[in-house]
This record gives C-alpha cells, sequence and structure tokens, in this order.
C-alpha cells in the first residue's frame, strides 16, 4: 500500500462496469457518511472512498498545518489519489468542503472529472456585499472560541444543529461520533480554513458539469447559495433542493436524498 493509500485510508470497491465514483465527505464526518448510498452503486460502479486529511481516522501526525491552511491543499490530495490509483476519469459527489475541494481540483485536471455532484455546497460562508453567506465574522469568531475552550461541549452542542435532530438520533449520535473523533487543534484548524473561505473567484474558472444538490433547511449554507453556485459556475449546471433538513441529509435523510443522489450520478444534464 502507498503512502497516499495508507494516510487517506483508501478502498475501493465494486466491480461495476460503468464507470468510476469517487465519493468525498466533509468536515467533522469519515467516509463512513456515505454507507446508505455505497450499496446502491457497487453492481454498476468501481467505488472511491476515504477520508480526508485531519478526519478522526486518519493519522494526525501527517496532518501539515501549513499545506492545509486553504483548501488548495486538499485538491492536491484529491489528484494525488485519482493518480495513485489510475482513474482516467471519474464522477465526483462531494459533500460540503469536499465539494468545493472537487471544484478546485477540476480547474487544473478537468479531464478527469466527467461531472460534479455538489451535496451542501458553499464558496463562501461569510456574508459579504451582495452576497448571503449565512454567517457574521462575529459568529465564526464565537464558533472558534467555543471549539478551542471545551471542544468536547461545542461537538455536543454542534452536531444536532448541524444535521438538524436531537441528541437521541441515530444520525446525530453517528455526527457526534465523528466529530469527537476529530483531534481538537486539528478541527479548529480545519474549521477555521472551511468558514474562513471564499472560492467566489474560482466559480467560473469551473468548467466540469455541475449538479447541485441541496437541503431546504441548511444552517451552514443557505438556500440561495446554491442559485450563487449555478449562476456563477463555468460550465453547464443544474440545481435541486431536497424536501430534507441539514448540513447532512445523507446521513439523516437517507430515504429523499439517496435517490435524488443517484439520479444526478446517473443521469447528465440536457442542455
Amino acid at each position: 500500500m502507498g503512502i497516499v493509500e495508507e494516510a487517506h485510508n483508501l478502498r475501493v470497491v465494486g466491480e461495476g462496469k460503468r464507470g468510476v465514483i469517487v465519493l468525498a465527505h466533509g468536515f467533522g464526518t469519515d467516509q463512513s457518511v456515505w454507507k446508505h448510498l455505497v450499496p446502491h452503486l457497487v453492481a454498476d460502479y468501481r467505488v472511491v472512498l476515504f477520508d480526508t486529511m485531519g478526519a478522526g481516522p486518519t493519522n494526525p501526525d501527517y496532518f501539515d498545518f501549513s499545506r492545509y491552511a486553504t483548501l488548495e491543499g486538499y485538491a492536491l490530495d484529491l489528484l494525488a489519489i485519482l493518480q495513485e490509483i489510475g482513474v482516467a476519469s471519474c464522477i465526483y459527489v462531494g459533500h460540503s468542503v469536499s465539494a468545493v475541494i472537487g471544484a478546485i481540483a477540476s480547474i487544473s485536471r478537468p479531464d478527469l472529472f466527467s461531472k460534479l455532484v455538489l451535496l451542501s455546497a458553499s464558496p463562501r460562508y461569510l456574508n459579504d456585499v451582495d452576497y448571503y453567506g449565512g454567517f457574521e465574522q462575529e459568529e465564526l469568531d464565537e464558533l472558534f472560541e467555543a471549539m478551542g475552550s471545551n471542544y468536547k461541549a461545542w461537538c455536543s452542542g454542534f452536531a444536532p444543529l448541524c444535521v438538524g435532530g436531537d441528541m437521541e438520533s441515530v444520525a446525530v449520535q453517528e455526527f457526534s461520533r465523528t466529530l469527537f473523533n476529530i483531534r481538537p487543534d486539528i478541527a479548529l484548524s480545519v474549521a477555521q480554513t472551511i468558514f474562513q473561505s471564499d472560492v467566489r473567484s474560482l466559480l467560473p474558472l469551473v468548467t466540469v458539469p455541475c449538479h447541485i444538490v441541496q437541503s431546504t433547511k441548511d444552517l451552514a449554507v443557505p438556500v440561495v447559495v446554491s442559485e450563487y453556485l449555478h449562476k456563477h459556475l463555468g460550465g453547464d449546471s443544474i440545481v435541486e433542493v431536497m424536501p430534507s433538513e441539514g448540513h447532512l441529509p445523507q446521513l439523516s435523510s437517507p430515504d429523499i436524498v439517496i435517490p435524488v443522489l443517484l439520479r444526478h450520478i446517473q443521469h447528465d444534464i440536457v442542455v
């Protein structure tokens, strides 16, 4: 096993002949977040699963704070993973920050991506002039302070808000588990990188077809953000807003979300 495979806990499952699908998880989770989707894919596709650097199951010694101070560091990791396993072209399904990471990677290597399925994606979380991202800087500063002062207490409060449910729900418990598994200083660094990021200027450079999929109600990503992406991406794109709630709908509302994701994976945009 190569260093890239080991570092990212890389797994390839399925023997399908319809091509390769890469599933990339968002902040606070790991590859297990796709557990409801993978069984529907393995008969038709080769499915690539991995953990982004800093996620709980990864070795914290591999986390380079300077490399991952920008999203480009993660995009380089993604390209390295595709090279390591010899992927010539894939359908990329990215959740949350990994949706944006895939979009960044596609700018330099559009040939590697036949389409991007962007779930709960945002190019910027901070509000700006003529842009509503959902957060003010003061709110983010409070979030970072809470993470730094008592990480476990912060996780217990953040998980139900993010998922959209109470602490008794299976999805909230699952997200709490994967959040707890991240080393606190790494979690804070990753959160700062994500929430302070702004990739709006890169959107016109993304020419690969994009399928934008979003919950009706999402603490982290207002619905208007999906329309912003649709308007500013450089290639063909389509938006579907699902009647689901929360930032991890593939975990909390699989009955709604999995059929939608499968449809966008299996069918291209009709221009």
